[in-house]
């Protein structure tokens, strides 16, 4: 617009323009973020997470809806149905009680299902491998025949010599009182039970809440039944018993789930407070690990020696944290070192410079010549001190398995005694092209440029061509 121009100046749009050559390497559009993974999204275990990561549960959850719905219903029924009457006629303090275990029974349950309970973290592959060595090193396996090496190991508890097991899943000998769970697929601390009912295992963090769950439903069930059979007979005083049932088929409904509830879950009740006041577990007890029968010298070492201490020890001490940390987030892979060519050199090309050109693609296309070769007259050569053609070279032909580098120089490459006429330029002498690193790149020394022109690139291929007929003679 011509200076002192009346009309508005319009909104010009600026493209950059890219300096740099794009690589084969480098794509033209910005790379999108991927978002970061969390550790739960990747765990090995048989487990379903919910609300990213926070909720833990095995996979098979269809016998804990069961329990949801059961005291879900059959309390819902109470409080409706037989609440209002025993309110009235007896006292308020009946719902307030009820509400008060209802919501004590639901708080430990969840608490029970949705968390982790002591899931032992797997090895790594280095911390495999690691181990291995140290199986292997300890039982003196030696490399004349297979013997397979012991998985156990011992240690003294409390004056008891405990086995620690091997575990080929998780690749970790298990702490003592651990035990892998097959349904849930991982080794679990101070494993208890894998049970159904809450659908998780139980174990270290998370025993303490089942305990109190059981205990809590016991009283919630003989709390609801003792009231639904007092709701009928007050009933049936008044209008007779058969009129009550009809008057209140809810209250059957309760009665009978209730009746044929009871005498498990008090009984199952009643079966952890002895492993709790004995400090034992249930995979313990079953197995008869501190059982006389097998020898009057076998005792529980972790038991306290007395009731109370091992019921506070079970029930009021801390919560230990978690070691699976399944909300944290993934690191990202470190760079994997080029895989083992098995002393196989590539034609034209040493080991060093196989794994260089792999790793700077931009120059594997580039023609080059050897600081030993004979430069053409006229033009003017950048020598390196590489001691090998390029990896753009033709490859040998499969007949010569034991063909070395040393060979292929031989004949493919003239030595710089039959033309000591010509100069050559070092590294240091030659000057760097522009666009290209600089003589001190460790890239220059192995890759460099040069300005040949038709007639070179033919003596070039003649004397590939003359190289292979020599190879194929031999």
């Amino acid at each position: 617009m011509t200076p002192g121009g009346g009309g508005p100046m319009k909104d010009c749009e600026y493209s950059q323009i890219s300096t740099h050559s794009s690589s084969p390497m480098e794509s033209p559009h910005k790379k999108k973020k991927i978002a970061a993974r969390r550790k739960w999204e990747v765990f090995p275990g048989r487990n379903k997470f919910f609300c990213n990561g926070r909720i833990m549960m095995a996979r098979q959850t269809g016998v804990f809806y069961l329990t949801l719905v059961l005291i879900l219903v059959t309390s819902g029924l109470f409080f409706a149905f037989d609440c209002p009457y025993l309110a009235v006629k007896i006292t308020p303090a009946i719902p307030v009680v009820g509400g008060i275990l209802f919501f004590f029974v639901m708080g430990t349950l969840l608490r029970t299902s949705f968390s982790d309970p002591g899931v032992l973290p797997r090895a790594t592959p280095d911390e495999a491998a690691d181990l291995e060595r140290q199986i292997d090193i300890a039982n003196g396996t030696s490399s004349g025949g297979y013997r397979p090496p012991p998985r156990t190991r011992e240690v003294i508890i409390n004056g008891q010599t405990v086995k620690l097991k091997y575990c080929f899943t998780c690749k970790i000998f298990r702490p003592p009182r651990a035990s892998h769970c097959s349904l849930c697929d991982n080794c679990v601390e101070r494993f208890d039970h894998h049970c159904p009912w809450v659908g998780n295992c139980v174990g270290k963090r998370n025993y303490r809440f089942f305990y109190m769950f059981i205990l809590s439903l016991s009283f919630l069930t003989v709390f609801i039944f003792a009231f639904v059979i007092t709701h009928v007979i007050l009933r049936s005083q008044q209008t007779g018993f058969l009129n009550a049932l009809k008057d209140s088929p809810a209250s059957v409904l309760e009665a009978v789930v209730c009746f044929f509830s009871v005498w498990s879950i008090v009984g199952l009740s009643g079966f952890h407070t002895y492993l709790i006041s004995s400090n034992q577990t249930t995979n313990e007890d079953i197995k008869g690990s501190w059982s006389n029968k097998r020898g009057k010298e076998n005792y529980n070492p972790y038991s306290y020696g007395n009731i109370i201490t091992n019921c506070c020890a079970a029930l009021c001490g801390p919560v230990s944290p978690s070691l699976i940390d399944r909300r944290g987030f993934i690191q990202p892979d470190t760079p994997q070192p080029a895989a083992p060519t098995n002393g196989i050199t590539m034609y034209g090309a040493t080991q060093s410079q196989s794994n260089m050109a792999a790793a700077t693609p931009l120059l594997q296309s580039e023609p080059s010549l050897t600081s030993e070769e004979l430069p053409l007259p006229g033009k003017t050569t950048l020598g390196a001190p590489c001691a090998t053609l390029s990896l753009g070279q033709p490859t040998p032909p499969s007949s010569m398995p034991n063909l070395t580098s040393e060979t292929v120089l031989t004949d493919m490459i003239p030595l710089k005694e039959e033309h000591d006429g010509h100069q050559f330029l070092t590294p240091e002498e030659a000057p760097s092209p522009p666009g290209m690193l600089s003589t001190g790149s460790p890239i220059t020394h192995s890759h460099t440029l040069h300005v040949l022109s038709l007639a070179s690139q033919d003596s070039l291929h003649e004397d590939s061509v003359r190289g292979l007929v020599k190879l194929s003679s031999v």
